[in-house]
């Protein structure tokens, strides 16, 4: 054991008050060295190490077989370190996102970093909607046992969500994340000086060509089952209560966008949400068929090209806000279809008599909040029609 440093005083000068103190520390104690080489990890580098810890202790035996006791022994040792070593590389492992591998470790670690992967998974079906919980989470860690390319990417999703942007704070901001809402089609966004502040407009075409309010005196449109599915797991996505969907009347999409606005907002900032203003059109075509095609089939093709489901031409949000409409888009999206030879467009213009029709002109200009609309619906022919001839072609 070191002992402690003694120390001394020295009076040099003439004042004998003024002393200086001296101490004189031991040498320092050798380095005891180290002679375990602590990269040693598996089965081989262990029995090796041993065997040289036996051939050292016993220098007089100059001959170790594998029947030996001690070399048996040492095996063992070795077999069951190497299984220890694996272990802890494996727990390690598990501590950090990138090396995780087990389902619930990754999920917990996810989980962390503020994703939730159950609601992800829900979202892209790969897990039962309707569950929760508990039993939301055992089939999320039982799907990414069996498909470990989902949890793959899962793993590479969550840190990228991190640098998403969550929050409505520019124009752009409002018009992106509201447009990320199952309900929404399209979005326009801008900013208004009401006297005293800035007010936000967005303007929003909704899925299915929905008004964010319901007409005077009519009740709001049921949503179909796959619809209200996406707006639960969206709505739990983001952390927001689910709306419910099945009440009558149905809840307007104003009502169910209203919250999801509400919790991304900036404070104080006042947002307005309205209707575009849907311009209806009317047209008149001429389509001629190939003799070898029916007349109903290509009716019935027509109606789907032109229609408002999802793959129609008109279908809600195809159509931009203030984009003019082209003749030549139209004539184009049906000489596509098979059969048909030949296209006129004989009429092509807005619904009114106050507005020309515009077939030599080629294009019907729209400015502002206007969006182009065609429902063929007899019931409304405010909200655009059209007129359709066939020529040649076999009947039925």
């Amino acid at each position: 054991m070191a002992e402690a440093p003694r120390m001394q005083l020295r009076f040099e000068g003439r004042c004998p008050d003024c002393g200086v103190r001296e101490v004189h520390l031991p040498a320092a104690l050798p380095n005891p060295g180290d002679d375990f080489d602590w990269r040693v990890r598996d089965y081989d580098d262990f029995r090796m190490f041993m065997l040289e810890e036996l051939y050292a202790r016993f220098p007089e035996r100059t001959r170790w077989t594998p029947a030996d006791l001690e070399v048996v022994l040492v095996e063992v040792l070795a077999c069951v370190l190497d299984q220890l070593s694996d272990m802890l590389d494996r727990v390690a492992a598990e501590s950090f996102l990138e090396t995780a591998r087990r389902p619930e470790t990754v999920r917990g670690l996810l989980g962390f970093i503020g994703y939730d992967a159950v609601a992800v998974a829900k979202s892209k079906d790969q897990i039962d909607g309707g569950l929760s919980g508990d039993a939301a989470i055992r089939a999320l860690e039982n799907y990414w046992h069996s498909h470990p390319f989902a949890m793959a990417q899962a793993k590479l999703a969550g840190p990228r969500d991190i640098h998403t942007q969550k929050r409505m704070v520019t124009t752009e901001d409002y018009a992106v994340r509201l447009r990320e809402h199952p309900l929404v089609a399209s979005t326009h966004a801008w900013t208004e000086w009401s006297g005293s502040w800035l007010t936000l407009h967005l303007a929003v075409i909704a899925e299915g060509g929905r008004r964010l309010d319901p007409d005077e005196g009519t009740s709001p449109e049921a949503y179909d089952d796959d619809l209200k599915l996406r707006v639960i797991n969206f709505h739990e996505q983001v952390g927001l209560s689910a709306p419910n969907l099945d009440t009558t009347p149905s809840p307007s999409v104003r009502m169910i966008l209203r919250p999801y606005l509400d919790a991304l907002r900036m404070v104080g900032q006042e947002v307005i949400l309205q209707d575009p203003v849907f311009v209806g059109i009317s047209m008149a075509i001429s389509v001629k068929i190939g003799p070898n095609h029916f007349q109903s089939e290509i009716r019935h093709a027509i109606a789907q090209v032109l229609g408002h489901g999802p793959d129609g031409f008109f279908a809600p949000g195809r159509h931009s806000f203030g984009v003019d409409l082209y003749s030549s888009d139209i004539i184009e999206v049906l000489m596509a279809l098979d059969g048909v030879e030949n296209v006129c467009l004989n009429r092509f213009k807005r619904i009114g008599s106050q507005y020309p029709d515009r077939v030599e002109a080629g294009f019907i200009a729209l400015d502002g909040l206007e969006v182009v609309l065609c429902d063929n619906d007899p019931g409304d022919p405010a909200r655009g029609y059209y007129r359709l001839t066939l020529h040649g072609g076999r009947r039925g």
